[in-house]
């Protein structure tokens, strides 16, 4: 199972006290890709070429995921946006674009609040958002009953080790509608970095900082963004809602569903993503 990319090539950056791994390709301005749950930056690997053809494209393993750092703590999404930011200074860039899906999409939307002076783009991809109207009552979508599990503290890790690929397996599934889109191979990757010391409980934790994370949002909204924001749902999830959700903390949103998807759509429709990635990002 070979996680190299060509054309890409792999950097560890010191952030503070912790370590950021990073995959960095292409050329121009910069745009950073920030994965989801139980992904690592593997889950760009069919649109970074694509993009990296007028981009330079950094995808990140976000703190507890892949080959970052798993310390004890900082899994709010403004602490992860920290780490973004802190990433891309480091390599150089005063400006970029963001992109996010899922639980990245949770930590591109903190990191255009939070660094206003950064973000230029904002685009994010199937996500339901802390901070948004309907939170709360998004937890009673049997879709998402691994919110409230992973959300409980301890007992998930137990449960969870040395079934790896069963869970991710399962998390996955529930959420796709193109089922040829993951090989077995694919879903082994996640599940073995999932499984790799301190990542199980890492990926966990972004879940028990939710609270926190609604806290943040709900203020950060009262001032909405002024960029350009691109909302992108899978047909079969979230769809055209998405763009409604981000009205709440954008002024500038445009975008809709992409047809025929489900949840993961950089894996399950990465033509169509990429297209509008590139048609946004361009403009």
């Amino acid at each position: 199972m070979n996680i190299e990319l060509d054309g890409f090539s792999h950097r560890m950056v010191h952030v503070g006290d912790i370590k950021i791994h990073a995959v960095i390709g292409g050329d121009g301005p910069p745009v950073v890709l920030l994965h989801g749950f139980p992904q690592t930056w593997w889950e760009w690997r069919k649109i970074m070429p694509v993009l990296a053809r007028k981009f330079t494209v950094v995808a990140l393993d976000l703190r507890g995921a892949g080959h970052s750092d798993c310390p004890q703590g900082g899994y709010d999404k403004a602490t992860l946006a920290e780490d973004v930011h802190g990433t891309m200074t480091a390599l150089g860039f005063k400006h970029y674009a963001v992109c996010g899906h899922d639980i990245g999409a949770m930590v591109a939307l903190a990191l255009a609040f939070t660094h206003r002076e950064a973000v230029t783009q904002l685009a994010i991809l199937d996500a339901p958002l802390p901070g948004w109207s309907q939170w709360e009552a998004n937890f009673a979508d049997p879709m998402v009953w691994h919110f409230a599990f992973q959300m409980k503290r301890d007992l998930p890790e137990r449960l969870i080790y040395g079934r790896e690929f069963d869970y991710v397996s399962v998390i996955f599934s529930d959420r796709i509608f193109n089922h040829g889109a993951l090989t077995t191979d694919d879903v082994e990757i996640y599940a073995r970095a999932f499984a790799q010391p301190g990542n199980t409980r890492g990926g966990l934790e972004w879940y028990r900082a939710f609270g926190l994370d609604h806290a943040h949002a709900l203020g950060w909204k009262q001032a909405p963004l002024t960029i350009p924001v691109l909302a992108l749902g899978g047909e079969h999830r979230y769809g055209s809602r998405i763009v409604s959700m981000l009205e709440e903390f954008a002024t500038d949103v445009c975008g809709g569903s992409i047809a025929d998807c489900g949840h993961w759509l950089p894996e399950e429709r990465p033509v169509e993503t990429a297209d509008a990635l590139l048609k946004f990002l361009a403009a």
